[in-house]
């Protein structure tokens, strides 16, 4: 998918709290906004290079968008909001195979829950969870980087969802290009890294792609392993 406007090149301050940064854009301080709730402390060090978005409405208190982090190996993108219309995008396009669809529902409600994805396609009916990766080392990504109650939540779903029959997926959206794996972080969620195990041998898909990332588009590029033992 294309940026929908020009990136401002900039630089990263500080974090002040989840949702906001001061960065420094043309010699002048300034609040941005960090669309991403994790703790992201690899990727925001004091002058990395960034790039901004202007915010849509030109009186919010942060009058930017904290879009991509340069790192040395890496161009990321930090926003936890593109995995699904990234996902949607690939799978409409027919450019993931193991996803055959002609019917893309997204953000369904199931029991407790709101899920990413329901697809359709010649197999039957397909749940999908998406989830959004930073985090790489030693060309390892890795999901999560802080707790998240609401992970585990989703994945007890997709289960209960197998259990009923249908098929079931969560898949791992890394915004970056340099990672040749997925793990789990169990050393920052033990609860969901299990979960995650007991998913997988039940048989809920754990899928995981790099993405390509530039100046110009952020797209789906290619699978790789998912170690989970």
């Amino acid at each position: 998918m294309k940026h929908p406007q020009p990136l401002i090149p900039a630089r990263f301050l500080r974090r002040d709290n989840r949702f906001r940064a001061t960065v420094r854009v043309d010699g002048q301080d300034a609040w941005a906004h960090v669309p991403n709730s994790g703790r992201l402390d690899d990727l925001f060090a004091p002058g990395r290079p960034i790039y901004l978005h202007p915010a849509a409405n030109p009186n919010r208190k942060t009058p930017y968008d904290l879009k991509l982090v340069q790192m040395p190996e890496a161009l990321v993108s930090i926003d936890a909001r593109l995995p699904n219309p990234i996902f949607a995008e690939a799978v409409a396009a027919g450019r993931l195979s193991e996803f055959p669809c002609h019917a893309i529902q997204p953000e369904v409600r199931y029991r407790d829950s709101r899920l990413d994805f329901r697809l359709e396609g010649p197999e039957g009916v397909c749940w999908v969870e998406t989830k959004s990766v930073t985090l790489v080392e030693e060309g390892v990504a890795y999901f999560p980087d802080a707790p998240t109650a609401r992970g585990s939540r989703h994945l007890r779903e997709l289960l209960h969802i197998l259990e009923q029959g249908e098929r079931a997926a969560v898949v791992f959206i890394i915004q970056r290009d340099d990672a040749i794996a997925f793990a789990p972080a169990a050393h920052f969620d033990p609860i969901f890294t299990q979960t995650l195990v007991q998913a997988a041998e039940a048989g809920v898909e754990v899928r995981a792609y790099v993405c390509r990332v530039t100046l110009e588009e952020i797209a789906l590029d290619h699978a790789v392993p998912v170690r989970l033992f």
